[in-house]
């Protein structure tokens, strides 16, 4: 199982430190926020791809959300405590986060600023659309995350496209330059094309000695059509 987004992360966040007035360290927080949320040894094992561990990356996510709302600050590096205002929100709140509250809390407050305290003032009680609320649940990690794949995907699609129509000779250049890349040959002349153009494929001879004694046979195919 996935680990929850950030989002669920704000009420364990912010009734941890309610328990601790005097402020907690992050690694503390972390923790618990971890517990409260029952996540099992492979959900902690979970990394983003920067390597941070995703329940550490969020918990952070999380308290920046109750930072902007006012509720918490950072004494130094490393400690978190909430602000009166947040013990006075804890106090009047014993009931459990409504989804409301949470989205109020993980939508509402991303233009707030954090240089001023005294800023961090609810915007917007409700959240444009439904998309609008969707991508504020997700991290500023997240989000970076699914682009680069979304963009990974585009180029990809967008290269195979490329290669079906590029002509024969091309592709066969294509391909030798691939394989030097990948480190066949020690120069772009190791890598020579051999027999003629036309059935879209190519036939090549790659040289990984000096001497040409040994020798790599190639052929590639492009084929037009899924295969199977």
């Amino acid at each position: 199982m996935a680990v929850p987004t950030y989002d669920k992360f704000i009420e364990p966040v912010l009734r941890f430190l309610a328990t601790r007035p005097e402020g907690a360290l992050v690694r503390e927080v972390r923790e618990a926020a971890a517990e409260m949320l029952g996540l099992d040894e492979q959900q902690r094992a979970e990394v983003i791809t920067s390597g941070q561990l995703t329940y550490q990356n969020r918990t952070g996510w999380a308290h920046d959300r109750l930072k902007r709302a006012g509720l918490s600050q950072s004494l130094s590096r490393g400690k978190w405590c909430l602000t009166p205002a947040g013990m006075s929100w804890v106090a009047s709140h014993p009931q459990p986060m409504t989804e409301l509250e949470v989205s109020h809390f993980a939508c509402d407050f991303n233009g707030v600023k954090l240089s001023k305290l005294a800023d961090a003032v609810a915007l917007d009680p409700q959240p444009e659309s439904i998309e609008d609320d969707e991508l504020a649940r997700s991290s500023p990690d997240d989000r970076l995350e699914q682009a680069l794949n979304e963009i990974r995907e585009s180029v990809a699609e967008e290269l195979l496209e490329n290669l079906l129509q590029v002509s024969p000779a091309r592709f066969e250049v294509i391909v030798l330059d691939v394989l030097h890349r990948l480190g066949y040959g020690g120069h772009r002349g190791d890598l020579q094309r051999v027999g003629g153009t036309g059935d879209g494929g190519i036939d090549g001879i790659i040289s990984l000695d000096k001497l040409g004694l040994e020798k790599v046979y190639v052929q590639a195919k492009r084929w037009k059509g899924t295969v199977g």
